[in-house]
């Protein structure tokens, strides 16, 4: 059904204040944006620590109403819910529904990462000429998007597990995934030749992601997901972390202590020039660390002493 479309530009300060209003006089949803995500210098808001909910400066909020709600009467419930917000700005527009899901699968396509590695809508077939046989094919739901290989992070991951899989390591190793998201870098690591995989995520949503994925995927025996208080102990000859390059120092010890001796190790989330802290912090357990960026990310890779 369409909706009514109520925008509305506030601080930060002033958020809460709004959306309470606006959840008091019947808004269906309210999402909030970066008031300047089309601007050079947009605040960049990345995976926040567990229990934070970092909000920009300046935000553009949008709240839904039922179609047929009349905009005069709405911005008098607004007024009367709070005076101390300058309801004048509120933009109203009507819009259409659609099918969302569909949507997201029109702009997200087959993608291919390093040799053999591809990503793919649940229902969409490979490209034709791609070569079905030795394909490792991760599929997944677009309803569960945390990480679905197009951001540069992802893609780094993807080609570094291609790689390892072409140098024979992945061939029955067991694969732990820190910071699994959807689960997409595990279930590439099994479609490439492991044994088993691991994720840890500290977000309960990503732990129902990667697992929704697992059974998608045909995987659910052999990809394990839970949170890191639930994680049993073990090292593993293959690890990787795509989380933040704050949280890569931050838990190093943690991280290195999860690789076995020998055994490969794959760091992203970095931003160009965080690199250099990343490597010096992982250089007193790692050999052969070496850095390769996509676009303004980084990821640093070696072996465990």
């Amino acid at each position: 059904m369409p909706f009514l479309e109520l925008t509305l530009p506030c601080s930060q300060v002033q958020q809460p204040r709004c959306e309470r209003a606006l959840e008091s006089v019947g808004a269906l949803s309210v999402t909030l944006a970066d008031a300047h995500a089309d601007e050079p210098d947009e605040q960049a808001i990345f995976e926040p620590g567990v229990g934070q909910t970092p909000l920009w400066n300046e935000m553009r909020l949008t709240a839904l109403f039922p179609d047929g709600t009349p905009a005069g009467l709405l911005l008098h419930a607004l007024q009367a819910a709070d005076e101390g917000i300058d309801w004048s700005r509120a933009v109203f527009q009507d819009v259409a529904d659609q099918d969302w899901e569909r949507a997201w699968m029109d702009q997200y396509v087959p993608l291919q990462f390093g040799r053999r590695t591809w990503i793919v809508p649940w229902n969409h077939p490979l490209p034709a000429g791609a070569d079905t046989a030795d394909a490792a094919v991760v599929r997944l739901d677009p309803g569960l998007a945390f990480g679905s290989g197009t951001h540069p992070t992802t893609a780094l991951c993807l080609q570094w597990l291609d790689e390892l899989a072409d140098e024979g390591a992945l061939d029955g190793a067991r694969v732990l995934d820190f910071g699994c998201g959807s689960g997409i870098l595990a279930l590439a690591a099994l479609k490439l030749g492991a044994r088993d995989a691991t994720g840890i995520d500290n977000d309960p949503q990503a732990i129902t992601a990667t697992l929704d994925n697992a059974r998608r995927n045909g995987e659910q025996d052999r990809l394990s997901a839970t949170l890191p208080e639930d994680a049993a102990d073990g090292v593993y000859p293959v690890v990787v972390a795509n989380i933040l390059a704050s949280a890569l120092v931050d838990l190093a010890d943690v991280i290195a202590a999860r690789v076995a001796p020998g055994g490969h190790i794959a760091l992203s989330g970095i931003l160009a020039g965080q690199e250099h802290e990343v490597i010096a912090r992982y250089a007193r357990d790692f050999d052969h660390l070496q850095a390769q960026g996509l676009d303004d990310w980084m990821r640093v890779s070696g072996r465990r002493r």
